[in-house]
């Protein structure tokens, strides 16, 4: 029974891979920019800069701080994760996949750049819940276009999230 729930689950996130990954030429060269809002780079960047800003607005350091934390905190339990369950990556797997950019030679489970993107904007989401309204569809877009792109099924930007989620509910719980 549990292998045959796995099988449906699987097909169920290759067939919405196949949904998305599917798209115009024009499409996927616009989330190759989108992507890199969930990169090493700007979210690190980010955090950095608001970090700076904290110090005069004062009145946000304590989310700042938990944001920082959490990006840390989820990125070495992302590339844990990562480790243990070595999903292959879906360009490598799935015939007819479209790869758009770079080729990643690690695995695919749970997307690196979702957890980034909403481990720092889950912070803000929660202590600002005005801020959601920008930020929630920013860094469903980042996740998005991880599967648009090619190098990620639907179910490791979902984990990503979660591990995200996770993370910054466990570093607000304890800061």
């Amino acid at each position: 029974m549990v292998d045959r729930m796995l099988t449906r689950f699987r097909q169920a996130d290759d067939k919405l891979f196949y949904r998305i990954n599917a798209s115009k030429e024009l499409y996927r060269s616009l989330f190759g920019y989108v992507t890199h809002l969930g990169g090493a780079r700007l979210t690190i960047s980010s955090i950095l800069i608001l970090f700076i800003l904290c110090q005069y607005y004062t009145e946000i350091k304590h989310t700042v701080i938990v944001a920082m934390i959490s990006l840390i905190l989820s990125h070495f339990l992302m590339t844990f994760v990562k480790k243990g369950v070595k999903r292959i990556r879906p360009y490598m797997t799935l015939p007819d996949a479209v790869i758009h950019g770079y080729e990643f030679k690690d695995h695919s489970f749970p997307s690196g750049h979702s957890t980034a993107i909403f481990s720092i904007t889950i912070p803000f989401m929660i202590h600002y819940p005005i801020t959601m309204l920008v930020l929630f569809p920013l860094s469903w877009l980042v996740g998005y276009s991880r599967v648009v792109l090619g190098v990620h099924y639907p179910s490791d930007v979902l984990a990503g999230a979660f591990l995200a989620f996770a993370t910054a509910m466990m570093v607000m719980l304890f800061f």
